[in-house]
């Protein structure tokens, strides 16, 4: 298949890993042959990013509010800084992480209020009717580093596939902004991370041979189909082709990691059958598969939304109330500026950060080399509203990454003239990606560089 004419490099397919068709599962595939352990006990440390998103912002009532101690932003600033109720959890891993207020995306800001979970890892600018995105951050670091394990990432939801434009279901973006299908049944993501026997492999195989076979044919069609087209229309082939390509090169990585073993893993502990109707263990095993994944260095690139912004129709939205909750997620949203409001947004604040605490402990609790997961992984968590419907001042905080340059234990505030995708950028460069810039971005946080 390298050498058909039409083949690129397949660092630039990876950037286009976001297209999905009526093919097997093909959102995985590795580069060149090397295994988890070689990966893990090398003198260069595999670098790792996450991406943890929730909807509809956070309570954030005034500091002289009555229920100030449930906002979630700490009370002070800099290194003397205090934890909320909401944050409280995360006290253990006070200099692990770094809290930032002021941080917006420039673009969001014109946006409709639930329109900027698509963009919270791209910084694209939506307008006139035109949702085009652009890559996102993890398919960036992806496209850089995503040759050396399995699969070049590995995108959750919990309502899955990648919903409709300004109410996306997934976080992550292709080269060409194309949403990149996220996956929301953890034992179908288990059993394609780590799962295998014979005759998957062999009938596995036979769909990719299939499926290389069929993308020839059309590939060469293609010649003939595209010289017959008016200029405008030969834009919109191209884009067509070049997701078409993409999984091209998709079926060839897959193809190269088939006959490397899967990393064995223990899922005794993990509640493989939990859905949308049992939140507590769908978002701890949500976290524990990106965790495994990142342990076996299966994958270096991971991203999660919790919830989508639709609250008409995602599913997440009844997690709040089948958990205890007073209402469900969009009505908590709206209701934290009325009576009682702030301190029942801010106790959803403190579970979720409570599974965050999670995560970052079994990372931290994970030796690796002479430090441990945390210090070579980079975690930003957060979402693209301060309040309900307000696109600047996201709620966020940037845990890990020790060992990659980054000094913590710190809340810094900025102006909007600092955007996010500064932090992102800098974000970047310390997993060791080269790029002049990020979308919007004028410079890196120098206040988290060691």
């Amino acid at each position: 298949m390298s050498n058909r004419p039409w083949h690129l490099n397949r660092r630039t397919f990876l950037r286009g890993a976001g297209v999905s068709l009526a093919l097997p599962f093909l959102d995985c595939m590795g580069g060149k042959k090397i295994n988890a352990a070689d990966a893990i006990t090398s003198s260069v440390r595999p670098r790792r990013i996450c991406g943890v998103y929730f909807p509809y912002g956070a309570s954030l009532p005034g500091e002289d509010h009555e229920l100030a101690h449930w906002r979630w932003l700490p009370r002070g600033e800099g290194r003397n800084f205090q934890f909320n109720e909401s944050l409280k959890s995360l006290e253990p891993f006070r200099n692990d992480l770094t809290i930032f207020e002021g941080l917006s995306h420039p673009n969001g800001r014109k946006m409709g209020g639930h329109d900027t979970a698509d963009i919270w890892l791209t910084g694209a600018e939506f307008k006139g009717g035109n949702f085009r995105n652009s890559i996102s951050l993890d398919q960036v670091a992806a496209a850089h580093f995503g040759e050396e394990t399995r699969y070049s990432s590995l995108t959750l939801s919990t309502d899955g596939g990648v919903g409709e434009p300004t109410r996306s279901s997934t976080l992550s973006f292709g080269r060409n902004g194309q949403p990149i299908p996220a996956h929301n049944r953890p034992r179908l993501v288990f059993d394609r991370l780590f799962g295998i026997n014979a005759d998957s492999m062999k009938q596995q195989r036979q769909e990719l041979e299939n499926s290389g076979s069929m993308l020839d044919l059309l590939l060469d069609h293609s010649k003939s189909v595209r010289k017959n087209l008016g200029n405008e229309d030969k834009a919109k082939f191209d884009e067509y082709l070049d997701s078409v390509r993409a999984i091209e090169a998709r079926i060839d990585r897959s193809q190269r990691w088939l006959d490397i073993p899967k990393p064995e893993v223990d899922a005794s502990a993990l509640v493989l059958d939990a859905d949308d109707n049992s939140p507590h263990e769908y978002i701890r095993t949500m976290y524990d598969l990106i965790f495994l994944a990142f342990q076996t260095d299966t994958t270096r690139a991971a991203t999660y939304q919790i919830g989508n912004m639709n609250g008409a129709t995602s599913v997440a939205g009844k997690f709040s109330e089948l958990l205890g909750f007073p209402q469900n997620l969009h009505g908590l949203a709206h209701g934290w500026n009325k009576k009682g409001g702030a301190e029942a947004l801010g106790k959803w604040d403190q579970y979720l950060a409570q599974q965050l605490t999670y995560f970052l402990d079994r990372l931290r609790t994970t030796p690796e080399g002479d430090g441990n997961l945390l210090d070579h992984t980079l975690v930003l968590y957060g979402s693209s509203n301060s309040n309900t419907h307000n696109n600047t001042r996201y709620p966020l905080l940037l845990a890990g990454g020790s060992r990659l340059g980054l000094k913590h234990g710190q809340f810094l505030k900025y102006s909007e003239d600092t955007p996010l995708s500064n932090l992102q950028f800098t974000m970047l460069n310390r997993l060791g990606v080269p790029t002049e810039k990020f979308v919007d971005s004028t410079g890196d946080l120098t206040e988290i560089l060691a």
